[in-house]
């Protein structure tokens, strides 16, 4: 259980809560790097806690699989079947649900290497990211991988972002997500901070955006196929920035990090690199279309496609908020709603599924990691604090039963 600190915090290479950076203009003004650190006890996730989890009218929470050490990054197959990493064992493991009844009987693990992280499936094979590494196996009839055969090894260094992710596009092309090695800096490397894109046999790797210090979770819109994805924002700024961006990802953008945060802020201790204003390199940049509370570290993303949900739930996104560890109030462990318009075009935020922070926000007994939808078009979500996999779904028949207890009454 973690204690509880709540502890003013300074840059170590700040002296006095003040410094002016190298790269900046001698007359700028010094700037102050601040924040405060705080990790809520946690608490075993038991079934009276799932039962007080909150979602809108109609919709149930369930356990999918529990037991699991550490569930991170998830993988649908056509066949319902559910690929889960751990990045610290570097497990895949296989999840089953093989009567259907919407909890698994069978966890294998199929695949080891260090730092297995970010998946994927096309075309009946598994995609696999590590750290500098990028592998895939044929996936066999029982679910079970043939031999990992490593596409690259030499992916950039991963300093403080070291979790990739991967995502296939509607050009059948492989996305990878490379975050930064810092907080703020000046990359030596062009394909940190970025997102890549590459061909399914490794060739034609190239960097498809940049400017991104931490797109974990991305997906694409099911009828304008227009990409869309979440950065984590600068640390050390107080409380109350950076805020997470949502960015509708273009190619051949750059998203502003590290001299230009969410809309439109010059960050002093970065200069851009190309010898442009900040003016003038916030005029080139690509600016967020909706911000997000500070820290609240947005893990996955995915686009409502199925048919169970409600027909206004269609086409809008789910995204998973991990929570902070680095502000004096949490913010996110929840999962919430990107709503969407019927031209497609993303409107704001709304809170889907809440509950996970209790005891007045000083516990929490849950951290939303991935997120993707299953065959029968409910979530599946995993908790890599609890090692548990939620099921989201929808029961029109409690839906309609609950109306008629509010008509009544």
């Amino acid at each position: 259980m973690f204690p509880k600190l709540l502890l003013p915090f300074a840059a170590a290479l700040v002296a006095g809560l003040t410094a002016t950076a190298q790269n900046v203009p001698p007359a700028a003004t010094p700037f102050h790097m601040t924040g405060n650190i705080y990790l809520p006890n946690k608490l075993p996730a038991t079934p009276e806690r799932i039962a007080s989890l909150k979602a809108p009218v109609g919709f149930t929470i369930s356990k999918y699989a529990e037991g699991l050490d550490m569930p991170r990054m998830l993988a649908v197959s056509s066949n319902g079947d559910v690929y889960v990493s751990n990045r610290v064992k570097g497990t895949v493991t296989l999840v089953r649900d093989a009567n259907k009844d919407g909890k698994a009987e069978v966890m294998q693990q199929v695949a080891q290497k260090p730092h297995l992280h970010g998946l994927a499936l096309k075309d009946g094979k598994l995609y696999m990211a590590a750290i500098r590494e990028l592998y895939v196996a044929d996936v066999r009839p029982d679910g079970t991988l043939g031999e990992l055969k490593m596409l690259y090894n030499d992916l950039p260094d991963a300093g403080q972002h070291a979790n990739r992710t991967l995502g296939f596009g509607p050009d059948g092309k492989l996305y990878l997500s490379v975050g930064s090695t810092c907080n703020a800096c000046d990359e030596d490397n062009p394909e940190n901070a970025t997102l890549l894109q590459v061909n399914t046999d490794g060739s034609g790797r190239r960097v498809y955006a940049q400017g991104l210090r931490n797109t974990i979770g991305f997906d694409w819109h099911p009828t304008t196929k227009q990409l869309y994805g979440l950065d984590h924002g600068i640390d050390w700024l107080g409380d109350e920035d950076q805020q997470e961006e949502f960015n509708q990802i273009k190619e051949g953008g750059h998203y502003g990090w590290p001299s230009i945060i969410a809309d439109g802020k010059p960050y002093p201790a970065n200069k851009p690199k190309s010898g442009d204003s900040y003016e003038q390199f916030d005029a080139k940049a690509v600016r967020p279309l909706l911000l997000y509370k500070a820290h609240s570290a947005p893990l996955g993303m995915v686009f409502n496609r199925g048919q169970q949900f409600p027909q206004q739930y269609r086409n809008d996104a789910f995204v998973t908020m991990h929570g902070s560890w680095n502000r004096a109030q949490p913010s996110g462990y929840k999962i919430v709603r990107v709503h969407f318009d019927e031209q497609g075009k993303a409107q704001q935020f709304e809170d889907f599924v809440t509950g996970w922070l209790v005891e007045n926000d000083k516990s929490e007994f849950g951290r939303p990691c991935s997120i993707v939808q299953a065959s029968d078009g409910s979530l599946l979500v995993s908790d890599d604090d609890n090692g548990v996999i939620y099921r989201v779904a929808y029961a029109a028949k409690a839906s309609e039963a609950t109306k008629k207890t509010k008509k009544r009454s």
